[in-house]
């Protein structure tokens, strides 16, 4: 091979951060945050000759300085670490389609994605691919969104998304075919659709359309290793600012081959990171004015609660769940599990705790189930999709029994208040705006049927309004699994 026609290239890829901006405390090192990330981006770019840092999706939520400045801050600071390619992901909609919009012309790079478009001409709303030229190379990144957006903007009519992987695969082709070109040495797609749908979609990728490989986010998964489906490797972050993914190639441009492809997760800490000077001023600024609004006590609970996973009855889960059903209208309170963002938090609780706990704050809806609705409910949440990830889970309030096996696939207990849940029992659930607007794809029992029980109102205007009364009127809340949901294989 031709000495001069191998290239050397780097790619380093965050997704997930949601707002982790600050460092934290992990035996005695200060361990990731925006300055220390944006300093190993900063150091990589002074050592090696061609280097990409692509972004796949979900910048926004999970701080409240990423929700006091409604992601403007997050942009701001986003453009201090320099991107050179980004997606959207699911949370980049939280503020409303518009105001994405209005972010996207505050960002000073690029942002990337095929598949959301105008539901009245098939127009893309944004750019879907980029041609990046680094050292000679070009290299075409195409965005792809998970579906999940729709579930986000049901309000807005007028957009709408490819919302399976077979249309999102077709929609990759078209754009290869049209431009991706003879100069065209690498393709890349940059994804916001979760690791499972990440390899199923490389499963229908057509070998001639050339992509070669996927940098994905959204499912928060840490890998040891890429998978490799249809030889193409799919590679993703975790989440947060506390590790970067990073890839070094060794590209033929002769051959149009890429001779060496070797990936490691790099976990950002003062051993592997210098700070960025200018941006830890910027967030600095932001801290300071957000410090005095949000660093004021709330309350203390009895201890330190968790919720390790969403796909399980938690702690917190157990807590949040019956403090809506605190003085309810309702019998039974079932709280969005992906709702509650921290794996563990307390016993000093500052509002800054509790609003980045619980970002979506939205209405508090009421519905009536018959006992055979919430049968039928409960049976579709149980389903083989929910231990991967791939749907909706709740934490249910104090009352509710359920007991699933798995390998039968069969709710062997359903109680509430001790007694077994018969098909003409009546109960009413109260679900917060996100579930209640994808009623009958999120809980599988159509709400046409439901509002026959009776009709769905608001009974809250404000989710956060009813955790941050209940916080503060009641000091030492504990909360325990207790088997409110038992999970037998």
């Amino acid at each position: 091979m031709a000495e001069d026609s191998i290239k050397k290239l780097t790619i380093l890829h965050s997704n997930d951060l949601h707002g982790d901006f600050l460092p934290k405390e992990v035996d005695c090192k200060e361990v990731g945050g925006l300055p220390r990330l944006g300093g190993y981006v900063k150091k990589v770019r002074g050592e090696k000759e061609n280097v990409i840092y692509a972004m796949a999706g979900d910048m926004f939520r999970g701080s409240v300085i990423d929700s006091e400045y409604q992601g403007l801050s997050t942009i701001d600071l986003m453009n201090t670490l320099r991107p050179d390619v980004a997606t959207i992901g699911n949370h980049e909609v939280d503020y409303g389609f518009a105001h994405l919009l209005f972010l996207e012309k505050c960002a000073k790079f690029p942002i990337v994605n095929a598949n959301l478009f105008i539901t009245m001409n098939n127009a893309r709303v944004f750019t879907p691919y980029i041609n990046l030229e680094v050292g000679g190379m070009k290299i075409l990144f195409i965005g792809i969104l998970t579906d999940e957006v729709l579930a986000s903007t049901r309000s807005e009519k007028i957009i709408g998304s490819f919302i399976d992987l077979e249309a999102a695969a077709k929609e990759v082709g078209i754009i290869c075919d049209n431009y991706r070109t003879v100069r065209t040495d690498m393709t890349v797609l940059l994804t916001h659709i979760g690791l499972e749908n990440d390899i199923k979609l490389a499963g229908m990728l057509d070998p001639d359309w050339g992509v070669n490989m996927i940098i994905g986010g959204h499912s928060h998964t840490f890998m040891d290793k890429p998978e490799v489906v249809n030889g193409i490797p799919i590679v993703q972050a975790g989440t947060g600012t506390g590790i970067i993914g990073q890839i070094d190639i060794q590209y033929d441009q002769e051959k149009k081959t890429i001779e060496d492809f070797r990936w490691k997760c790099v976990p950002i800490n003062e051993d592997t990171a210098p700070k960025d000077e200018v941006l830890e001023d910027l967030l600095d600024s932001y801290r300071t004015q957000t410090d005095s609004k949000y660093k004021r006590v709330v309350t203390r609970w009895a201890r330190k609660l968790t919720h390790p996973s969403r796909e399980q009855e938690t702690e917190m889960g157990n807590l949040y769940a019956d403090c809506m059903a605190w003085e309810a209208s309702f019998d039974v309170m079932m709280f969005g599990s992906g709702s509650i963002r921290k794996k563990e938090l307390g016993p000093v609780i500052e509002y800054q705790d509790m609003v980045e706990n619980t970002p979506f704050d939205d209405t508090l809806h009421m519905v009536e189930l018959t006992g055979a609705q919430f049968r039928q409910m409960v049976q579709h949440l149980m389903r083989d999709d929910a231990w991967v990830g791939e749907t909706e889970f709740y934490q249910f309030s104090k009352g509710v029994r359920i007991v699933y096996r798995k390998s039968t696939h069969t709710i062997e207990e359903l109680k509430f208040n001790g007694e077994d849940i018969t098909d003409g029992m009546r109960i009413k659930i109260g679900l917060q705006k996100y579930h209640f607007s994808n009623f009958d794809e999120f809980l599988g029992v159509p709400l046409e049927e439901v509002k026959k029980n009776m009709k769905p109102r608001v009974v809250a205007t404000s989710v956060n309004n009813i955790i941050e009364e209940y916080f503060s009127t009641n000091d030492g809340l504990d909360a325990h699994v207790e088997g409110r949901i038992v999970i037998l294989d």
